[in-house]
This record gives C-alpha cells, sequence and structure tokens, in this order.
C-alpha cells in the first residue's frame, strides 16, 4: 500500500468485507484464497480513493520506516527495502497485486490467478510486465547523475 495509514485503511475495510460476507463463503476455494481475494480487492479500493486524494508526507514516511529499529541485518538491507517500496508506488496497480503477491506473500500463479479472477497465463505476463517495470524503475533510481547528461524529454514538453 505504500504507507501505513492506507495498509490499516484497508486491511479494516478487508476485515469488515470478511466479517460481513462470511455468509457467501462457499468453500469452493480454500478461507486463505477467499480472504486473500477479499484483502486485494480491499487494498486496490484504497489505491483507487488514493488516486482521488493529495498525496502528503511520502518523504516522511519512507524516512519512519528507515528509522525503525529491526535487527542489525534487516537494518542493513532497509534503506533498499524503502527504495523498492517507493518503487512498487510507481508501478502500475495491474502489474503491482500480482508481484506483490507472488514476490511478498509468497503465492504460486495458480492461487494469484484464482485471488485475482484472472488466467494463469495473465498472471504470469502481469508480473513480468511490473517486474519490468520495477526494474526500471531502481535503475534509474540507482544511475549517477551526470550534470553534462541530458535529460530525455518528456511527452509534456514543448517540441521545437
Amino acid at each position: 500500500m505504500g504507507n501505513e495509514a492506507d495498509a490499516l485503511d484497508a486491511t479494516q475495510e478487508a476485515l469488515i468485507s470478511i466479517a460481513r460476507g462470511i455468509g457467501s463463503f462457499d468453500g469452493r476455494a480454500a478461507f486463505s484464497t477467499w480472504a486473500y481475494r477479499v484483502a486485494t480487492n480491499a487494498c486496490l479500493d484504497e489505491l483507487r480513493r488514493r488516486r482521488r486524494r493529495p498525496v502528503v508526507g511520502r518523504a516522511a514516511d519512507v524516512a519512519s520506516v528507515i528509522e525503525e529499529p529491526s535487527p542489525e541485518r534487516d537494518l542493513e538491507r532497509l534503506p533498499e527495502r524503502a527504495a523498492i517500496d517507493v518503487a512498487l508506488e510507481q508501478v502500475s496497480p495491474e502489474f503491482r497485486a500480482p508481484v506483490v503477491l507472488r514476490d511478498l506473500c509468497d503465492l504460486d500463479y495458480a492461487e494469484i490467478a484464482s485471488l485475482l479472477d484472472l488466467p494463469p497465463g495473465t498472471v504470469r505476463s502481469r508480473i513480468a510486465r511490473g517486474r519490468a517495470q520495477l526494474a526500471v524503475l531502481l535503475q534509474v533510481r540507482n544511475q549517477p547523475t551526470d550534470p553534462g547528461r541530458q535529460t530525455p524529454r518528456t511527452d509534456t514538453e514543448a517540441r521545437p
């Protein structure tokens, strides 16, 4: 979700949805699969709501994650993890969800396909595309800045 407040909101919505919808659970899939689906939908809904409101304090959110106490090994990896979280926020939501479910939640492709109601081939494709977007974002972030290097023109800039 990118920050604790949005994650807590999505968690609360997911738990409310699970409580309200427990009667509709039909047992065709494992309860955990159904619960993951409900939580995924709550996260995607929260991401849609986030786009409609201004983003404030993102740098502070990342800084607070970096400053949290943790074991020494985790502390060394924290800046890298923070960079990944920031880059994940920029990955398209349709690709982000499958990547997070696969790489962070360690679900297999069939479980992800079931959760997202997608064919397994689409899941594989979205994971590949999401990982590619993530790699580009992380590579751009890690490139040294060269004052003599011209930055590429964006589509919004005037053309000569």
